[in-house]
């Protein structure tokens, strides 16, 4: 007893949460803002780490820009702190609830929310806005709907699954421009939807169809938190594309869940991990028959050896991407492999030179003729590719003793990133910014990483 009264007197003062800027950071999940607003409140880091139930390192993270996407982790802050889980869009009707596998269902809103279903009352409540005798509270604005859940059709045919696949590609296309934190929250609704087209009816060649759009929007939706730095819903997006993949037996599919999670492993320092990744899904490549995925596998493979330190295996893998793209590179291919083009393929290509344990100048010159043409011919539609290979042309450039041309681009790689809201793009400045240490008695070099130091994603 006398901890539940102690627990209650810790409890943030629930008036808190009705202020206009807590209302407008909470309705943004802008986790970190809410963090800010209680501190100038006097409330301490160890104190939210005590209601959350969070490590003060964690609060620190979030403090300094890490964004929380996680269901799981937005409940349980609301939770601890006493945070109204409708201000964070976090509140389901019951059917939306059992749908997300929530284990309690939230109830659905009380008579705060405004009530349009009411004809009349509608009616009353448009006139009176129109004629300016109903105030306007733009406050009121930044809180979200709630959510409305369409049921699905009881049969599908393939135009159905046309329809799904093309929506998966437009979400695919914004991901590519402007970051996965531009597109995940409208991925994860869409693979809610598309999941339980499952259960519909449906023929033979439908349903097949149906499992590669399905799995192709797994990799997005993994693709998207990989993007965002949300590793373990990643993983288990990869892992359920896999098993899509293999219940239909599209090799190619399988192959593409196994470079995503490769990637992963890779852009994180599981060097050994991602190297394995790889090899499996070359396996996979191989029992495709596409020389485009094959070639992909060997391109990834190449800089896996590279950075675990073995030149001589990275320059074969090189060789063998180059050798098999060439003989495919005109061959259709499934969507999900269109992305390895011949700019990737570059951009690859450099990444391994870049990363041998002792590159030759003739393997750093070449890197930096790899990055140079797969910059030229990227444009807007892969903005975020493009970052990455600018990025890395320029600590190259850098490191070779161009020092102004290495600035120019950087600063170009820092104007592109600005419009891109991704957690990778800020992680591969690493080497830029290690480069940029080495040089802190250039003033030009200072101004870059001082731009680089304020980047957030």
């Amino acid at each position: 007893m006398a901890s539940r009264r102690r627990k209650d007197r810790e409890r943030i003062d629930p008036a808190v949460w009705k202020r206009a800027d807590m209302r407008a950071a909470l309705a943004a999940r802008d986790i970190s803002a809410v963090f800010r607003l209680l501190q100038r409140m006097g409330v301490s880091q160890r104190h939210i780490a005590s209601l959350t139930g969070q490590s003060q390192s964690e609060i620190s993270e979030i403090l300094a820009g890490r964004q929380v996407v996680s269901y799981d982790v937005l409940a349980r802050i609301a939770d601890g702190l006493g945070v109204p889980r409708g201000s964070l869009g976090l509140a389901y009707d019951d059917e939306t609830a059992a749908l997300l596998g929530l284990s309690q269902p939230i109830p659905p809103a009380t008579s705060a929310d405004p009530p349009p279903d009411d004809p009349a009352h509608l009616v009353t409540y448009v006139t009176g806005l129109a004629l300016g005798a109903v105030p306007v509270d733009p406050e009121s604005w930044a809180l979200p709907f709630r959510l409305s859940w369409t049921r699905p059709p009881d049969r599908i045919g393939l135009s159905d699954v046309e329809r799904l696949a093309s929506i998966t590609e437009q979400l695919r296309a914004a991901d590519r421009q402007f970051g996965g934190g531009s597109c995940r929250d409208a991925v994860l609704a869409q693979l809610t939807w598309a999941s339980q087209l499952l259960r519909a009816r449906a023929d033979e060649a439908t349903t097949e169809a149906l499992h590669h759009a399905v799995a192709d929007l797994h990799l997005l939706a993994g693709w998207t938190s990989f993007d965002l730095g949300v590793l373990g819903e990643a993983r288990r997006h990869f892992a359920r594309a896999l098993e899509h993949a293999r219940y239909v037996n599209e090799a190619s599919l399988a192959a593409k869940a196994l470079y995503c999670l490769g990637r992963l492993h890779l852009h994180h320092g599981w060097d050994v991990q991602a190297l394995r990744l790889f090899q499996v899904g070359q396996v996979a490549a191989q029992d495709s028959r596409h020389g485009r995925a094959v070639a992909m596998m060997h391109a990834n493979l190449a800089w896996a050896h590279a950075v675990l330190g073995d030149g001589r295996q990275a320059l074969a893998c090189i060789g063998r991407a180059r050798d098999e793209y060439g003989r495919c590179e005109h061959e259709p291919a499934p969507g999900w492999l269109s992305f390895f083009d011949s700019a990737e393929l570059q951009a690859l290509r450099g990444m391994a030179l870049a990363h041998l344990p002792d590159p030759t100048p003739q393997h750093r010159a070449e890197a930096i003729e790899r990055f140079s043409f797969s910059t030229a011919v990227r444009g807007d539609p892969v903005a975020r590719s493009r970052t990455f290979d600018l990025i890395a042309l320029a600590w190259l450039l850098i490191d070779n003793g161009e020092i102004d041309h290495g600035l120019r681009v950087g600063h170009e790689a820092l104007d592109a990133a600005a419009a891109i809201r991704s957690r990778r793009v800020v992680d591969r400045m690493a080497p830029l910014r290690a480069s940029l240490a080495r040089r802190r008695s250039h003033p030009d070099a200072r101004d870059l990483a001082n731009r680089i130091a304020t980047l957030r994603p």
